[in-house]
């Protein structure tokens, strides 16, 4: 099959290579449900030694420059709570942490989660972590620019792969709450 973006040499829907995944991402694939069908999620097979995203885009195709997003984990705190939730926006852009994601969840203070955090939580590799699959009760705050793509690129759960989305299957993954300039 033909990735909707990018070149890629290996492209294929993700319930058909659920062994690909880490176990969170396959069971949220195996889980799926919404109006995007699951055979319209795509993992593309990529070399992990191109995952950081300048180099990526000069290997598999500039125009994903411009439908890439980043899903990173931050952690809001509030009298001694603490609350993790995963953000996602335009690679081109950065997560307005302490403007946007702090407000929105209710935190006095808002920072990136740590590596070991974030993948201990996630179940994921860092620099592979995905909205699909993480923890039912996080929420989800995704950028409106991404939404509105028709497919974006984003990670796989590892640093090997990416999946390919419809933009509006972000607005649909649970916990999920699209925000006007998350992404700045």
């Amino acid at each position: 099959m033909d990735a909707p973006i990018g070149h890629f040499e290996y492209a294929t829907p993700a319930p058909d290579c659920l062994d690909e995944l880490t176990a969170p991402v396959a069971d949220a694939v195996r889980r799926w449900s919404g109006s995007v069908p699951a055979e319209q999620i795509v993992y593309v097979d990529t070399d992990p030694e191109w995952a950081d995203t300048a180099v990526f885009v000069e290997h598999y195709g500039q125009e994903l420059l411009e439908r890439s997003a980043n899903c990173v984990v931050v952690a809001g705190k509030r009298g001694g709570e603490s609350t993790l939730a995963a953000c996602v926006v335009l690679s081109t852009t950065r997560v307005d942490v302490n403007g946007v994601a702090r407000r929105q969840l209710g935190a006095r203070k808002a920072s990136f989660a740590s590596m070991d955090m974030a993948t201990g939580e996630t179940g994921m590799e860092y620099g592979g972590i995905t909205p699909v699959g993480l923890p039912a009760d996080w929420p989800l705050l995704v950028d409106s620019a991404v939404v509105d793509l028709p497919y974006v690129l984003v990670g796989s759960g590892r640093r090997r792969g990416k999946l390919l989305l419809p933009g509006k299957a972000f607005a649909e993954l649970p916990g999920a709450v699209v925000l006007d300039g998350l992404g700045v």
